[in-house]
């Protein structure tokens, strides 16, 4: 049983990756086209369906919407009981079919041409009423369903989302869709922390540890005790961090030395510590962390004085790893 359930999952993967493989050869000029009018458009992108192609197509919206091309989901039946009032001048209009053959689209068709929107099929039967009557298409043809039986979506489903996110890349190359860019539609969750959080969001809610380069041994236990970080930073009149003192630091001091009392912070400190800017982002922070194989960082200004100190408890808190 189980030698046959792997098979069908290997038959069902291979069918659907040839679905994807058959795209290539619908790149082409009418592609570039619809790309093109998506791009230029001073509208929005209406896409709708109907079935497991209007499931699509809110899956197409969603990731049009996240990289920059502002998009609408509109299902086709609601389309005809009103919702198609949602459409304005100057949208494009893309409807999601199979066959382009549902009685659905049959009738939402001509009711798009009559408002004088461009339309856009996306279809996998490039000789249906949808093909025939849109002014662009994508083809989605496929040659065979993964189901068994050539009926339920599968195959063609895929190779709609494979083409959904064709535009969507395309689209986002051609605004120069950047980081920040997405940063600014993702701002929860830790996806949107990784790209706009920074240090100065974070460090501040700790103490602020510092002595002097020449604080007494005692002074600098209760330093690190009283503010709680396992650390304190080593600060001349510069302002800017000489050392780092750590409790690794303290414990190799009691293991090499019998009489600690004379020492001093500058004694036991080690010097030119790892910092990082205030205005960092907190994914350049973990990334000194596990390079550093550390757990806490001096910040410190653009002019190099420091600031606090940052803890990896603090951007694990955040969901940053």
């Amino acid at each position: 049983m189980k030698a046959s359930i792997k098979a069908i999952a290997l038959k069902t993967i291979d069918l659907e990756a040839a679905s994807i493989n058959g795209l290539k050869n619908y790149v082409d000029a009418s592609l570039e086209l619809v790309v093109e009018k998506i791009f230029q458009t001073k509208g929005r992108l209406v896409v709708s369906g109907i079935g497991k192609s209007g499931i699509v197509a809110q899956k197409i919206v969603a990731t049009l919407n996240s990289t920059g091309t502002p998009s609408v989901f509109m299902h086709a039946a609601d389309a005809i009981h009103g919702d198609l009032g949602m459409v304005q001048p100057n949208d494009l209009v893309m409807l999601i079919s199979k066959s382009g053959e549902s009685p659905e689209i049959k009738v939402l068709v001509p009711l798009i041409l009559e408002r004088g929107n461009t339309l856009i099929g996306m279809v996998g039967n490039m000789q249906s009423f949808l093909a025939q009557s849109s002014h662009h298409n994508l083809n989605t043809t496929v040659s065979q369903e993964a189901c068994p039986n050539n009926l339920a979506p599968t195959s063609s489903t895929t190779a709609q989302m494979v083409m959904g996110d064709v535009l969507a890349v395309c689209l986002m190359e051609l605004r120069g869709f950047k980081e920040t860019d997405f940063a600014r539609f993702h701002p929860g969750g830790n996806l949107g922390k990784r790209l706009y959080l920074r240090v100065e969001d974070v460090y501040t809610r700790n103490e602020r540890p510092v002595v002097h380069p020449n604080a007494g041994i005692r002074e600098v236990i209760v330093e690190m005790t009283n503010k709680r970080l396992g650390v304190t930073a080593v600060v001349g009149e510069s302002g800017k961090a000489a050392g780092i003192i750590t409790d690794g630091d303290l414990r190799r001091m009691l293991e090499k030395t019998d009489s600690w009392e004379s020492l001093v912070a500058e004694d036991i400190m080690s010097p030119s510590p790892t910092t990082i800017n205030s205005d960092a982002l907190a994914v350049e922070a973990m990334e000194l962390f596990r390079k550093k194989d550390i757990t806490q960082l001096l910040v410190v200004d653009a002019g190099g004085k420091y600031l606090g100190v940052l803890h990896l408890h603090d951007l694990v808190e955040e969901g940053i790893f």
